[in-house]
């Protein structure tokens, strides 16, 4: 019973932590460790047996918890997979290799001597320590690049490093353990380590593109139901996992990394709700994890922690990142400022906890004379400084610095229109005088041609399908009109949208029975203050075919234009002073001095 409550009381906290981390603009770690610490180390301060509130090991015995711990790791690496393309890449293709090579042998080498010579520790637990924080992750990259927007090259390389060295720094780190149980260096037989090594990679890279062919297989063929797909989905990745951790030890990461990257590079059915669906599950262990794992410290071990550590810290920060990047960008395009802040950013995450958490365990049962066991009590809270640092530290520092060195990406400020109709090739024609991205999109020959002849960008495709967010460029693009002859293919291109653009930038046009039924509470999405449908707008394009312009400078001017008109005119754009047009819907904006409002009249 005991037992439930506490992983009830997980899961519940888990979702505290993550509104709290929305709520604060900080990445959801950072929460989820100081509810971890709190609610362990630090609990027994105050519970009467100097017992601690929660404990992962008193939840999970032995085994088991790795196993879950693994498992975990396994699904939140394919959904970061997921997110990898190759086409967004082949610019900067050479500096993530840079990096991918660089980044291990230098976090490696520079990271273990600053640990023996700061620390004292051991070489061989102190090359354990450096080969632990190669790893970075995309459940603190990612949130830290969404919050902080660097440009396009920048997101790419951080993104693509984060998520990829994550295999391989485990996997550095499971053979110099096994150098350590081995007992000395200069015993150990090397041919055989790097045999292992490749076995590893190869046997997880084979099982996991094998079975990423095998889901869109079954996709294809429609082999399960659609009810079936999210959830055989996962069953393949964790089944991919398991499989080619009996094939070699840890080759599983390699393998569900691999799987994503494969399925988000191949035709597959289905795509963006298998994303949505795995987001999801990540979310949920991301933050059982990383409160489960921060629960396992001892106080004892953070007492130990001393100025020697911080210094550790400011190494692992100040020196051999910078150099990492350094030696990663010679020769590429990147200007001083963008290797500045790639430089600073490089955060460790959920990987380096859970594959430091099971070291320590089984660190601290080995009867090996070789291994220190006081010295290697320090690893977990060294592991978890340097997760808690980084990310505390980058996270709250990326975003000012990056305004700093003016490498932000700008917010995108184009429209997506769907439908290339003649109200959008109107609306579309007003936009572009104004420099504003447009692009339409259609399924119809007649109306795609007639756009094309207009000058305008053009994707000729159903805007609900779902290779649209492969094959649609949505760089400069921020802002969605649905403006089809049909309501229902409005409706749901802004629910499609709403999560890639945020709700407040999709518009959709009203239906006829809307405005048939006065009583209703339309939304505030609705275009061109709610009075107008599709069939009213084209009739009135059709008789005007110019926009008119008046000054808008607060409400009163706009309902003298309304009353002026006698209520016959459809407001479709507010005009800021050298600002891009802003759309009418039901909620109107501030109005503020040098506002213009863009209308044309209804027709009757």
């Amino acid at each position: 019973m005991e037992g439930m409550i506490e992983l009830a009381s997980i899961l519940i906290l888990s979702v505290l932590a993550q509104w709290l981390a929305w709520k604060i603009k900080v990445p959801a770690i950072i929460p989820l460790i100081m509810i971890g610490l709190a609610l362990g180390p630090l609990s027994t301060f105050f519970t009467p047996y100097g017992d601690k509130l929660l404990d992962g090991d008193q939840i999970f015995s032995g085994d088991l918890l790795f196993a879950f711990v693994s498992i975990s790791v396994g699904i939140i690496l394919f959904e970061g997979g997921l997110t990898l393309k190759l086409k967004d890449i082949r610019h900067q293709a050479g500096v993530v290799r840079n990096l991918l090579i660089f980044g291990p042998i230098i976090t490696l080498g520079l990271g273990g001597l600053a640990a023996h010579y700061l620390l004292g520790l051991n070489y061989r637990l102190a090359f354990l320590f450096g080969a632990l924080i190669i790893v970075s992750g995309p459940t603190v990259v990612i949130p830290i690049l969404r919050n902080t927007r660097p440009n396009e090259r920048i997101n790419n390389v951080l993104k693509w490093e984060g998520i990829v060295i994550d295999p391989i720094g485990a996997l550095i780190a499971v053979l110099v353990y096994e150098f350590i149980q081995i007992g000395h260096f200069e015993n150990a037989d090397t041919i055989e380590v790097l045999k292992t090594f490749f076995i590893t990679i190869a046997s997880g890279v084979f099982v996991g593109g094998l079975a990423a062919l095998f889901m869109r297989w079954i996709l294809l063929k429609n082999r399960i139901p659609g009810y079936l797909r999210n959830v055989v989905a996962l069953g393949l990745v964790i089944f991919a996992f398991s499989f080619s951790e009996m094939i070699s030890h840890e080759a599983g990461l390699m393998a569900a990394t691999f799987m994503g990257i494969v399925v988000a590079n191949i035709k597959i059915e289905e795509f963006k709700k298998i994303l949505s669906f795995k987001e999801d599950i990540s979310i949920i262990l991301i933050s059982v994890l990383f409160i489960l794992l921060s629960s396992r410290i001892d106080m004892v071990q953070l007492e130990k922690l001393g100025w020697d550590a911080v210094l550790l810290f400011g190494v692992v920060v100040l020196i051999i990142r910078p150099l990492i990047v350094w030696l990663s960008t010679l020769g590429s395009k990147f200007n001083w400022r963008e290797i500045i802040f790639m430089a600073w950013v490089g955060p460790k995450g959920i990987v380096a906890a859970a594959v430091a958490s099971l070291f320590a365990l089984q660190l601290s049962n080995t009867t090996d004379a070789p291994i220190d066991a006081e010295q290697a009590e320090l690893i977990l809270p060294l592991t978890f400084l340097v997760i808690v640092g980084t990310v505390v530290l980058q996270g709250g520092t990326a975003k000012p610095l990056a305004k700093l060195l003016k490498v932000q990406r700008a917010e995108p400020t184009g429209f997506l229109l769907a439908g290339a109709n003649e109200n959008s090739r109107f609306l579309a024609n007003f936009l572009k005088q104004y420099d504003v991205q447009v692009t339409l999109a259609d399924t119809s020959q007649a109306n795609i041609r007639e756009a094309q002849r207009m000058g305008f960008d053009i994707y000729e495709g159903n805007i609900l399908g779902d290779n649209v967010f492969e094959d649609l460029d949505l760089t400069n693009i921020g802002r969605l009109m649905a403006l089809t002859s049909s309501s229902e293919v409005n409706n749901l291109a802004n629910k499609y949208f709403a999560e890639e653009f945020g709700e407040e930038n999709v518009y959709r046009l009203c239906s006829k029975k809307e405005l048939e039924l006065k009583d209703i509470d339309l939304p505030r999405n609705v275009l061109f203050g709610a009075d107008v449908d599709y069939l009213n707008l084209a009739q009135a394009i059709r008789q005007h075919k110019d926009m008119a312009v008046d000054s808008c400078q607060d409400r009163e001017e706009y309902d003298s234009i309304l009353k002026a008109n006698r209520g016959s005119i459809i407001p479709l754009f507010i005009l800021r002073k050298e600002e891009d047009p802003q759309v009418v819907s039901r909620d109107l904006p501030q109005f503020e001095k040098g506002m213009k409002l863009a209308y044309i009249a209804e027709a009757h």
